[in-house]
């Protein structure tokens, strides 16, 4: 972190507590005093209305009751008043309203109220009310002549805290020297009055609420006809308001702070502007180092300190400058010797199989050449090594340098020491005639000078878009075979006709098992961590798929997709591998995760993509264990829409890997802008590593910068032990054996 990011930091936080500080006590001080205050006002308003209401309570049902406790209300300073009775008061209207017995009216007598003792007891208000005469005619000094009246009125007295509100009263309904016996259901509730208003915060957003919390306590006033409660006022202050000041305050508090934040900081910028500049010159020549710009600071600054920190600075750019310079002309003369032939300067087989990949990929035609050099053993007998070499030399150089090749994308490879390659893309069966005419004369001419009547012969096969490589040097094997029966220098081309199988009839194959599903999907390529904590654990497996034909022998799976492809299939393919594998993680409860093989078409297909979504959002439990796959060469293809897939892919919790990888498809520097997940390596970078200093300089190189972009590296079908050892000690992160 820089010195003036160092500065800042501190600046803001000593701001930032001070801030706190005084932001958190003035907000405490500001909450106590609106919750004192709501508090105290709804106490005021419960006395208040305890004293209006006294003179209403002898009629608890009075309009005017609810009137005035409206009126109160309907200011918006509460959030509930509520008046409750003392008792639970029954009246002799209410038994009667609600009487199971319909039969019976208000010209009925009731008697022998009672409810079930677990509930409680039933008891008169007439000893009250006579008691009361009693009192008022003795103040008077009179006398009482009172006849005993009926009550109308009745109180509930429950045992202990009553859960039940619906009770049942039994009682005796007389008349006309008639008797009923039957029961009420009464609702038991005290509640005479109640008004509720929601608590309305306007602009103050909810955060801030739940945020701090503002505890108003219900204030309640008792009202009293003489010396006995008859009511009680419950008053509950509505916190909205409170809280509108408390968060106008708060905004106040902190938009203040702001500004004053903004104006420091702006001083304390210009100052360290001002104090720092030269270390800004050093951060920049940082920045240029990192990314490969190897320069010096020209204008040493004059602090003494910062001069000696600006020289040693230009003496490291220029060390690393000529460390990387020699480091990639290392990397350079690698990567020639893992693809070219020392001695010709021609590609390897591994090349070779690359390019076909490349073929079968982008759909190409053209045909395959394999030309072998008759009885090189004997000719090294006869000859020293530097007259082998020399005439080794002059043999790969008319394939490198064919004078018929001007128009033609011709490649050529060197597989053994006697054994040649060609891939020519594009050209018609005229023109493999024609450049198998022109080599043959150059063969003619170097049999001329170095006194070899037989030099090679030539064998081709038009390349089969639905074969596979090895088919296809077999093919060429099979001309070049035939064509040594034909004479010295020959070839032999094999038609377009010997094509294995007819197109249609493969088509019809295809669509057959894709339509029906049959195919099979097994699990390999067990890829295991090589270190640390979970050492030997499993973590992914490779869902191949396998056909068959109408033999029951096995299709290629080159072929297959060749042919899907070819006939806009394999979207259809590629959905229903995806399924199969969805099925068989739930089914079989697969805890590792599954790579499923995805072509570029299908990535480039809209309806897929859709497909896809729907597909992963209904398993999202699963989704985390899928790792979609595609070979290094096909992103090379269309990497925009690759980048797409993959921003997709990351959306719905899955993962993407790319296989296949080599150098030469993906520059080392492009891997940072894939967002990948996984990278598995090309086969030949891990075959015989162990004897190889070449590729181990490669794995390590890769190893390290995929654990500076959060990439776990994989090595792919790793045979021997010593070999899978030595990726163990480079630090690849799993491999598969």
């Amino acid at each position: 972190m820089s010195l003036s990011k160092q500065l800042y930091i501190i600046i803001a936080f000593i701001f930032l507590i001070i801030f706190t500080g005084n932001f958190i006590i003035s907000v405490k001080n500001a909450k106590e005093y609106l919750e004192t205050e709501a508090s105290t006002k709804a106490q005021d308003t419960a006395t208040a209305l305890g004293m209006s209401l006294k003179g209403l309570m002898k009629d608890k049902n009075d309009a005017e009751i609810k009137s005035i406790i409206n009126a109160i209300a309907n200011r918006g300073f509460y959030k509930e008043i509520r008046l409750e009775d003392t008792l639970f008061t029954i009246n002799k209207a209410q038994l009667i309203k609600n009487a199971n017995d319909k039969s019976i009216d208000n010209t009925w007598e009731i008697e022998n109220i009672k409810v079930d003792k677990n509930l409680g007891n039933i008891e008169t208000n007439s000893d009250d009310l006579d008691l009361m005469q009693e009192l008022e005619a003795l103040e008077n000094n009179q006398e009482l002549h009172l006849k005993k009246s009926k009550p109308t009125q009745y109180k509930f007295i429950p045992n202990g805290d009553l859960k039940q509100k619906n009770i049942k009263i039994y009682f005796t309904a007389l008349k006309d020297k008639k008797s009923i016996d039957t029961f009420s259901t009464i609702v038991i509730d005290n509640t005479i009055v109640k008004v509720t208003r929601d608590e309305k915060f306007e602009y103050v957003p909810q955060w801030f609420v739940n945020a701090i919390s503002i505890n108003l306590k219900e204030m309640e006033s008792q009202i009293s006809n003489g010396w006995k409660t008859t009511a009680t006022i419950y008053v509950s202050a509505n916190a909205g308001d409170a809280y509108a000041k408390l968060y106008e305050q708060a905004k106040s508090g902190v938009l203040y702070s702001i500004i004053a934040f903004i104006i420091s900081m702006l001083l304390l910028f210009v100052f360290v502007q001002y104090l720092l500049k030269p270390l800004k010159n050093i951060e920049k020549l940082a920045r240029s180092i990192a990314i490969g710009n190897f320069k010096t600071i020209d204008k040493l600054p004059w602090t003494t300190e910062i001069r000696n920190v600006a020289i040693s600075m230009n003496e490291m750019s220029t060390k690393i400058e000529s460390v990387i310079t020699k480091l990639n002309k290392n990397l350079e003369n690698l990567t020639q010797k893992l693809s070219k032939d020392e001695l010709t300067g021609l590609n390897l087989k591994q090349t070779f199989e690359t390019d076909m990949k490349k073929m079968f990929i982008s759909k190409s035609n053209g045909y395959i050449f394999t030309i072998k050099i008759d009885d090189l053993g004997e000719f090294a007998k006869q000859h020293t090594n530097e007259e082998v070499n020399k005439f080794i030399k002059k043999f790969a150089s008319i394939l490198k340098e064919c004078k018929a090749c001007e128009n033609i994308n011709i490649s050529a490879y060197r597989f053994y020491g006697s054994e040649f390659a060609l891939i020519t893309d594009g050209i018609n069966y005229e023109q493999a005639q024609e450049l198998t005419a022109t080599i043959k004369r150059e063969f003619e001419n170097l049999a001329s000078e170095i006194g070899k009547d037989e030099i090679a012969h030539i064998g081709a096969t038009p390349f089969n878009p639905i074969g596979t490589t090895d088919q296809m040097l077999h093919a060429a094997n099979e001309a070049y075979e035939k064509a040594k029966l034909i004479g010295p220098n020959e070839a032999f081309i094999r038609d377009s006709d010997d094509l294995v199988r007819d197109m249609k009839a493969w088509r019809t194959l295809i669509f057959d098992i894709i339509e029906n599903q049959r195919f099979e999907i097994s699990y390999i390529g067990d890829a295991k961590v090589l270190n640390g904590e979970d050492e030997n654990k499993l973590v992914m497996q490779e869902a191949f798929t396998k056909a068959y034909d109408l033999d029951n022998k096995d299709i290629p799976i080159g072929t297959f997709v060749s042919i899907a492809e070819q006939y806009e299939k394999i979207v259809d393919f590629d959905k229903a591998v995806i399924s199969k594998v969805i099925s068989d993680i739930k089914l079989e409860n697969i805890k590792h995760s599954i790579s499923i093989n995805l072509s570029l078409d299908s990535i480039d297909d809209l309806n897929f993509i859709l497909w896809l979504r729907q597909t992963l959002y209904k398993h999202k439990d699963i989704s985390h264990q899928l790792v979609f796959s595609l070979t290094a060469y096909a992103v090379t293809k269309d990497i925009e829409k690759f980048k797409d897939f993959v921003t997709v892919i990351h959306e719905l919790d899955a993962k993407v890997i790319i296989k296949r990888f080599e150098s030469k498809f993906i520059a080392l520097d492009d891997i940072k802008n894939l967002d990948l997940d996984y990278i598995r390596l090309a086969r030949e970078y891990t075959n015989n590593v162990k004897n190889d200093p070449s590729k181990q300089s490669f794995i390590e190189a890769m190893v390290e910068l995929t654990h500076l972009l959060n990439i776990k590296l994989f090595a792919e079908n790793v045979k021997d032990d010593e070999d899978l050892q030595k990726v163990k000690e480079l630090n690849v992160y799993a491999a598969s054996r």
